[in-house]
Order: structure tokens, then C-alpha cells, then sequence
């Protein structure tokens, strides 16, 4: 059994749901998946994906299950092939005052909304987008079930570690390129040491104690 027949069989179920939905007429089928929900720093970015129909890129999987130069590769081909891409990212100051669940249904509609088409059908990571009037479908573990949702999870994926990735030279000694702002060792040991910066969130339920930020 070869690779690519292997890599063919998993993209051929990846896009199951999308390839009945083309049957049905529908050209313009998005798919919506944030990260950034567990971090102690950082935003959180949602993207939305919508492909011609009959498009599938070999590769395309679930963010968490790939490489991190795997995850930039396939978000250069997404771009290519995409019909269009939206991208929202909520910063941690909005992340506070909205907490963490309504900013996340924030950046998905505000993802939705930056499309330059209008989805037929959009399909979404275990949940529903409060006041998006288009028809929805949530997935349960859609980025592993379905190839549009797993194509936004990269997206957003490789936004967001940018972004982590320029906070560290914007804050340095807090790790920040290494562990994109989640709660290892070395993050909650830096944040000992020199207490929170600006991206950290600070109404976060998952954040420690509040004397966990003394020095």
C-alpha cells in the first residue's frame, strides 16, 4: 500500500460531507475552527475556508496533527486553492471582557464575515455561531472529520503562531516563539519571574491563583 493511495483514501473521507453537499447544488460550502482557547497568553484567531467545489488538498488534516513546517506548507496551498479565505483574530484585552467561549464565537463570525463569498452551507467545529443567519452544521471533531474545517484549523494555526512569534521579540524571555503562550513549565516559570505582560489574560478562568503572580 503506497503513501499517496494511503494519503487519497484519508482525503477522499475528509471531504465526504463537502462532496454531498456539491452533489446538491451547493458551490460555496465554508468551514470555520479557531485556536487560541486554552493559552495563558495571545490571542485567539478563528479562520473560515471555502473551497471551488470538487477541490481537496492531499495532506489536509487536523492542525494538531501535523508538523509545524507540514502546517505552513499546506497553508500555502490552501491559498492557492481556496476560493476565499477570512481570518479574525480577538486580542487578549477583548478575550477578558468577552471571556474566553463568546470571543471565540466572535472570531468565527467575524471570520465568516471577512469571506468575499457568501457560504451556501457552513460547517463548524462542535458548534453553532450565535447570529449567523447562513445554515450551519456542527461537526463534532470536525477538524479531524472534515477537510474545509481542518483547513481553517491550519490557517488559523499558522496565523497565530506568527503572531506568538512576534510577541517574542516584542517581549522577550517569556518563550513565547517556543510555546505560543500555553501553560508549560517554562511559560508559568517565566511569568514568575517576571510577572505578566501585556498579551497575558488576566480574567482567564485556567489562570492560576492570583499569587501565582507575585514574584
Amino acid at each position: 500500500m503506497s503513501k499517496l493511495s494511503a494519503q487519497q483514501r484519508r482525503l477522499s473521507a475528509l471531504l465526504r460531507r463537502e462532496t454531498e453537499l456539491w452533489e446538491l447544488g451547493l458551490q460555496h460550502v465554508a468551514g470555520v475552527d479557531e485556536v487560541g482557547v486554552g493559552p495563558l497568553a495571545g490571542p485567539l484567531v478563528a479562520a473560515a475556508v471555502v473551497f471551488p467545489a470538487g477541490v481537496g488538498i492531499l495532506g489536509v488534516d487536523d492542525s494538531k496533527k501535523l508538523t509545524p513546517g507540514r502546517r505552513e506548507e499546506l497553508t500555502e496551498a490552501i491559498q492557492a486553492s481556496a476560493r476565499a479565505i477570512g481570518v479574525a483574530v480577538v486580542d487578549p484585552e477583548e478575550i477578558d471582557r468577552l471571556n474566553v467561549y463568546r470571543a471565540t464565537l466572535a472570531a468565527m463570525a467575524r471570520a465568516l464575515d471577512r469571506l468575499q463569498v457568501a457560504p451556501e452551507r457552513v460547517l463548524v467545529d462542535a458548534r453553532r455561531i450565535p447570529g449567523c443567519d447562513l445554515p450551519q452544521e456542527p461537526i463534532v471533531k470536525g477538524d479531524s472529520k472534515c477537510h474545509v474545517i481542518a483547513a481553517a484549523s491550519i490557517v488559523a494555526k499558522t496565523t497565530r503562531d506568527a503572531l506568538m512569534r512576534r510577541y517574542e521579540d516584542q517581549y522577550p524571555g517569556y518563550g513565547f516563539a517556543e510555546h505560543k503562550g500555553y501553560s508549560t513549565e517554562s511559560h508559568r516559570e517565566a511569568i514568575r519571574r517576571l510577572g505578566p505582560c501585556p498579551i497575558h489574560r488576566r480574567s482567564f478562568t485556567l489562570l492560576p491563583p492570583p499569587t501565582f503572580w507575585d514574584p
